[in-house]
């Protein structure tokens, strides 16, 4: 075949041209004519926009007219910290803004679903076309943006991923090949690599080597791992879909790590895993987590949306249980709600803080462990890098459920900077392709399948492995040598482990600076309470506990507003900060829209992160989940486990906004806050604690644990007041 028609070919099939139309010469020129682009070292992370046909400026709130009827304080940009979704003009603002301030220093983009609005109206419920259409509506923007003018092709990759609700009915997806897989393989044209279109219709999971040969962003079909979806069971079963996404991932990232590249991992529901609350299935995390753990040389990151709230999720290698995968009874967990609203958040983020208290403290740098991670006395730290720990990302949404997000993350570049791109790049990866062997080829092609030969290898092909069982058959009278990192054994035939990396191989970019390890973020949000300039009347609705007397009460309620039931804690409808308000018969026009920087990791002088790798963010965690006063053992009081913490490490902080002070209700704290330097006076006042406890009164008021509260204000995007932040410690 002539190298222009392979070429036009290949330009098809990564979505660069659309359609078969025109000579195969004019074709070709839309590659010849662009702008030569290079690395930014940035891209950016969108999720949950649930753009809304039937929003109505100035609707109610209410949960009967849900921003659709009535008369109420849903503002021309969306009604920010209620239930309702995002208003069409919401989302062009928001591709706008992308468009003025972005789109030219990134590299790509990430999309991580729930782009159809939830099913929550009785009076209008969802249907297809409305889902399907919305979708559409999203991409079709995607690839305007991102297209020369005049030039149907990208410049930058997008990689899009499946929410809970951009099926129907929401949460339930039957195994594939499916309806709705094979409308979002069209939808999705310009997105899904050509070679892919048939797994992806066969299980919706594909991957994009967003920097060819360097890095690929994986796109999971997390609604085969959730634990809501009643019409699949899990990973254990080969017959199961969740099973075989995990063994497709299982041989890609082989793939990856045979050809020196790197993984980031995308998904919309997150593996989030506490003692009490979950929102995958057990099997499908246990499964995530070996894999993660085995390819931490291979995978930066997870990335993952659904839950609204700004957060991480650490994941510790001790918390996989080989015997669960093979048919054990797991423990009792809590399913968690679709999406997480606030008080329900807050038990759950009280929960991830006390498993933080649990983890073990990184080397503190400069300190006791000098580069080869060793300590300086001499002795080698066992884990310097942080290695039985792997991370989980998880950004809050457009939609308003706080206020709207985007979030722009960096990585670095070193000696990339003239590493061939995406789109300019397509003749040397469509080369690359054509001469990997053809094993891989078909794997690739095709969905795994417990019936295929090739599924049965352990991968067991390292060539330090291979040359060891070369060597033991030429001559049997050695003494045959272990492989120098077997993977753990097991019995359960249908359970294929991949081998970890090589004790010769050096940390990942997830555990040490190198290029693609992330760097940082920038939080970008949008401050609809200025934005939509509501000129309101009317006092705003107070929770059901604050008029009975129980509660000081907040526009996210109290505990008296949540019920529990089967399937975890259930909010009454949110009205929002403004809900049971009306606009004046003149409502003043809204202000000019756009984002702001919320906060960013480079900046921030409680986080202080010198950048996103393992051991960062354990620290972090580390520096949360310790009682306030920063001194002494980690309060593990209810989890029985924790670290110390060496003197000089108080938490410091410069910014008088976050001197946050509470009560003490815990009579059992230790006092780390006095300040007094009078002995006498400390002993006083610890002797009138004793003196006080079992009798129900406060007792002297003690700062908290900033960071914590720091963190606590970002999680739901700057919307909550101090008071309310004080209740979640």
């Amino acid at each position: 075949m002539p190298f222009r028609r392979v070429l036009a070919a290949a330009l098809l099939c990564h979505g660069v041209i659309a359609g078969p139309s025109g000579p195969v010469a004019d074709q070709t020129q839309v590659v010849a004519h662009s702008a030569p682009r290079k690395l930014h070292g940035r891209f950016l992370h969108i999720t949950d926009i649930h753009p809304d046909e039937y929003y109505k400026v100035h609707s109610s709130t209410d949960e009967d007219d849900g921003c659709h009827r009535g008369r109420g304080p849903a503002g021309p940009y969306g009604a920010e910290t209620s239930d309702c979704d995002s208003p069409f003009s919401l989302v062009n603002a928001t591709f706008d803004w992308i468009d003025a301030n972005i789109k030219d220093s990134i590299d790509f983009v990430v999309w991580t679903g729930d782009s159809a609005r939830h099913d929550r109206d009785e009076e209008l419920p969802r249907n297809p076309d409305q889902v399907l259409g919305t979708n559409r509506w999203i991409a079709d923007k995607f690839v305007d943006m991102l297209s020369d003018k005049g030039d149907k092709g990208m410049n930058i990759p997008v990689v899009p991923n499946f929410g809970n609700n951009d099926i129907l009915p929401h949460n339930i997806l039957l195994p594939g090949p499916n309806k709705w897989l094979q409308h979002y393989s069209h939808i999705w044209r310009h997105f899904i690599p050509e070679e892919q279109r048939h797994s992806f219709e066969y299980g919706g999971w594909f991957h994009v080597e967003v920097i060819p040969n360097k890095l690929a962003v994986f796109s999971l079909n997390t609604l085969y791992l959730f634990d809501r979806n009643a019409g699949v069971d899990g990973c254990a079963s080969p017959s199961e879909p969740g099973y075989k996404q995990m063994e497709w991932l299982r041989v890609q990232l082989q793939f990856m790590r045979e050809r020196g590249m790197k993984a980031i991992l995308i998904g919309h529901v997150p593996p989030a895993r506490t003692d009490s609350k979950m929102l995958w299935d057990e099997t499908c995390w246990q499964k995530y987590s070996l894999w993660m753990h085995q390819f931490r040389d291979v995978v930066v990151v997870g990335l993952y949306g659904h839950m609204n709230i700004d957060h991480f999720i650490i994941h510790d290698k001790d918390e996989i249980n080989i015997a669960e995968l093979e048919g054990s009874e797991f423990g009792t967990r809590e399913a968690m709600d679709d999406e997480l609203s606030t008080q329900s958040a807050s038990d759950y983020l009280m929960e991830l803080r006390s498993d933080w208290a649990k983890l073990a403290p990184p080397p503190t740098s400069g300190k006791d462990v000098n580069d080869e991670g060793k300590r300086k006395k001499g002795k080698k730290r066992k884990d310097p890098w942080g290695e039985r720990y792997h991370l989980s990302m998880v950004s809050p949404s457009v939609v308003p459920t706080y206020f709207p997000t985007l979030r722009v993350f960096e990585y670095n570049i070193t000696g990339l900077e003239d590493t061939p791109l995406w789109r300019e790049a397509l003749q040397e990866s469509t080369q690359s392709t054509a001469n990997t062997p053809q094993k891989h080829l078909e794997l690739r092609q095709s969905p795994p399948s417990p019936d295929d030969s090739d599924l049965d290898l352990d991968f067991e092909t390292d060539d330090s492995i291979t040359a060891t069982k070369k060597k033991n058959k030429k001559n049997k009278k050695k003494k045959h040598g272990k492989p120098k990192n077997p993977p753990p054994k097991h019995d359960d035939p249908n359970l294929h482990i991949p081998l970890p990396p090589s004790k010769s191989t050096p940390p990942g970019p997830a555990y040490s600076i190198q290029p693609l390890t992330l760097t940082g973020y920038t939080q970008y949000y949008a401050n609809l309470t200025h934005i939509n300039n509501l000129n309101l009347t009317g006092a705003a609705a107070t929770s059901d506990a604050n008029e009975k007397g129980e509660d000081s009460g907040s526009w996210w309620g109290s505990n008296s507003d949540w019920e529990l039931e089967w399937d975890g804690w259930l909010l009454r409808w949110r009205k929002g900060k403004h809900g049971g308000r009306k606009p004046t018969p003149r409502p003043a026009p809204p202000r000019e829209f756009a984002y702001e920087v919320e906060y960013s990791t480079f900046e921030d002088k409680i986080y202080r992160l010198g950048d996103l790798t393992v051991n960062s963010m354990v620290g972090l965690a580390v520096r949360m989940g310790r009682p306030a006063g920063g001194k002494g053992v980690v309060d593990t009081s209810t989890t029985g486990g924790g670290g110390e913490w060496e003197e000089g490490e108080d938490e410091v902080c410069d910014n008088e906004d976050d001197d946050y002070e509470g009560d003490e209700d815990d009579e059992d704290d230790e006092d780390d806050d006095d300040s007094s330097d009078d002995d006498g006076e400390v002993e006083t006042e610890k002797k009138k604690k004793k003196g006080k406890k079992g009798k129900g009164k406060k007792g002297k008021k003690r700062k908290q644990n900033k960071t914590w509260l720091h963190f606590l204000r970002h999680a739901f995007v700057g919307t909550l007041e101090k008071d309310d932040l004080e209740n979640f410690s």
